[in-house]
């Protein structure tokens, strides 16, 4: 009866460890672009921007959906092409990040299309443009980098409930509810 108990504990255990991990998806444009950003910010003594995964999920969502859109217009902050802030493609991006849209009234969209994403071309769109008023804004602490084909969708966050990008308790205890019952049945089976 107790080899019983010790696996299934063990096999609980296990399935909590796999269901609460997530995967790692590395994108060195994006990457690039926050690390350049973030000296850009150093060189201005600003504080740097925290990669947020909430704002970079959703900075990706933005991004598949105005892939497509053509380059040849320009766009300002808050503005996509092809989808408005309220309509049912952004609604969908936030649910898809289970991200609470009142966490969302502090931050800010930069969407820019650069032919190829080349790297020296796509920060200057953010640094030598009228995007640079935000990035010298010492509210922002934070970022999410999405990019799809030429482009690039930077997300800034800040401190403030309304900037944080948060999902609210709800979206976090559907996550952490299933942890919970799987360690709590551990436990219980233990003894």
């Amino acid at each position: 009866m107790g080899l019983v108990k010790f696996l299934l504990s063990g096999f609980v255990l296990v399935h909590a460890i796999f269901l609460q991990s997530y995967p790692v998806v590395c994108n060195d444009d994006e990457d690039n672009l926050l690390q350049g950003i973030n000296s850009y910010r150093t060189s201005q003594n600003l504080q740097q921007l925290a990669k947020n995964d909430k704002a970079n999920c959703f900075a990706d969502e933005l991004a598949d959906k105005i892939d497509g859109q053509p380059c040849s217009a320009t766009y300002g902050a808050n503005t996509l092409p092809g989808v408005g802030l309220q309509s049912s493609s952004y609604q969908d991006a936030l649910s898809k990040c289970k991200i609470h849209p009142n966490y969302t009234t502090d931050g800010v969209i930069l969407p820019v299309c650069v032919a190829k994403l080349v790297p020296t071309l796509v920060l200057t769109n953010y640094t030598h443009s009228p995007y640079q008023k935000y990035l010298n804004d010492s509210r922002f602490t934070g970022a999410g980098v999405g990019s799809e084909d030429d482009w690039m969708v930077v997300v800034l966050t800040t401190s403030t409930p309304g900037g944080s990008f948060a999902g609210g308790a709800a979206a976090l205890l559907g996550g952490q509810s299933i942890l919970w019952v799987c360690l709590l049945l551990g436990i219980l089976m233990m003894f």
